[in-house]
């Protein structure tokens, strides 16, 4: 009798086996022909790693070696398993946090990032009769293309909405009966706010589901209830990275977290600093090791997402890795503010709870050898009188400390298609 996933996610020793076994083979196929590990393992007998309890013997990877490797040897650098013509697909990060990456895959690897998909899909309870809209131009950014792919290989109705102005995007999305959208948070809101100027009702339309990722705001409680009241649909939130696939997801059935595809994946949890591992439930960052994109593999790769590992019964018995909160920070993302440590997220958590805020903008500015955090604020109409008050008190109460908070004319913040870029350092 065949073994299902959703069997294989209930029975933890089956995990262990399959991340051992799939560890083993990845390593043993990528040495000596990867160039990028062949360095960065010289010295360790890789052929003695057996399976998990020996990872740690490995070193970690940071996101600067790759983008430095791309650099010294352009365009791709050294972390490829095989000849170029082995390759069928390029991608690129959308360069928020630094220098963009390119990123290949082989066919066996896309296949892969397409049942990564599958189990995603699996766990947000999308149904064979869901049809799929895809509200975006469709460049070298991974994160839909394999939503999009992921969809149809599974048999769903999907529609890409790329070529289209926003208010064109809604109407196709209503006229084909869209019941699941897949965006940024920051262009669901987007969305919403278009509606409501051209007095299109989204409580009206077939949306169910809206699938965000590529930024926090589907973990921050404010931010997901104003797209599901926007909306009157759910929201599921989903992680992955251009350079390491698609990974988490929340489930139908368990909100307020993320499930993380433990047989798709080794996570471990430690300490940013000392990279020591934190005890379970603490938080700390996160590293991955992807098990089936074997042509550009990543080992203990440094995600600097900041997660917490629940320590709670799961519900339905499973037992996967599940990520209390979703992602709740990034650790390059911190700022020091008069003692304090800030994260964007924070700040949005506050901004979000207010109805009046629009939109806004986060600048961290050094005044007299000491930041200062600059919170601009777009308000949803002209009439803005006491919202700079209302503002600088609440981030006050939440922060701890008094931000310099600005009112920006309605209209003149930027809006966003992908990821939202509102958080700005001199």
């Amino acid at each position: 009798m065949t073994t299902s996933i959703e069997q294989i996610w209930c029975n933890r020793e089956s995990i262990r086996e399959i991340q051992s076994r799939r560890l083993r083979d990845m390593l043993a196929e990528i040495i000596p022909r990867n160039r990028f590990y062949a360095r960065k393992f010289a010295g360790i007998d890789v052929s003695a790693i057996g399976g998990l309890k020996d990872l740690y013997q490995l070193p970690l990877t940071s996101k600067q070696e790759l983008v430095d490797g791309q650099t010294t040897q352009p365009p791709y650098g050294t972390n490829l398993t095989y000849p170029s013509n082995r390759y069928h697909r390029l991608h690129q990060t959308s360069g928020t946090t630094g220098q963009p990456m390119r990123w290949l895959d082989t066919a066996a690897s896309w296949n892969w990032i397409m049942e990564c998909w599958r189990q995603i899909y699996l766990l947000a309870g999308v149904t064979p009769i869901d049809r799929f809209f895809f509200p975006f131009s469709f460049g070298p950014f991974i994160g839909f293309w394999a939503a999009f792919e992921g969809a149809g290989r599974i048999g769903n109705f999907c529609l890409a909405g790329g070529g289209m102005s926003t208010e064109n995007r809604l109407r196709a999305m209503i006229e084909n009966e869209a019941t699941i959208v897949c965006c940024t948070p920051t262009y669901a809101l987007r969305m919403a706010e278009l509606a409501q100027q051209n007095d299109i009702d989204l409580h009206e339309s077939a949306v169910r589901l809206l699938v965000v990722a590529g930024e926090p705001g589907g973990a921050i409680p404010a931010t997901r209830s104003r797209i599901e009241q926007a909306w009157d649909a759910r929201v599921i939130d989903h992680w992955g990275m251009t350079e390491i696939g698609s990974l988490g997801i929340e489930s139908a059935d368990r909100p307020g977290g993320m499930y993380l595809l433990e047989t798709e994946a080794i996570a471990e949890i430690v300490d940013p600093e000392t990279l020591d591992p934190v005890p379970e439930g603490n938080i700390g960052e996160l590293l991955i090791t992807n098990l089936g994109r074997t042509g550009s593999p990543l080992i203990r790769y440094r995600t600097r997402d900041l997660v917490r590992a629940s320590t709670a019964k799961d519900p339905a018995d499973r037992q996967l890795l599940w990520l209390e909160g979703g992602i709740l920070s990034r650790s390059d993302d911190m700022v020091t503010i008069r003692g304090n440590n800030v994260f964007p997220s924070s700040v949005e958590a506050v901004l979000r709870e207010i109805d009046e805020v629009a939109e806004f903008r986060i600048d961290v500015r050094t005044v007299r050898a000491m930041h200062e955090l600059v919170v601009t604020v777009e308000s949803v109409s002209a009439d803005s009188g006491e919202l700079q008050i209302r503002v600088n008190d609440a981030l006050r109460q939440r922060l701890g400390f008094a931000c310099n908070v600005k009112i920006a004319t309605p209209g003149s913040l930027p809006r966003f298609e992908l990821k939202g870029r509102r958080f700005h350092r001199e």
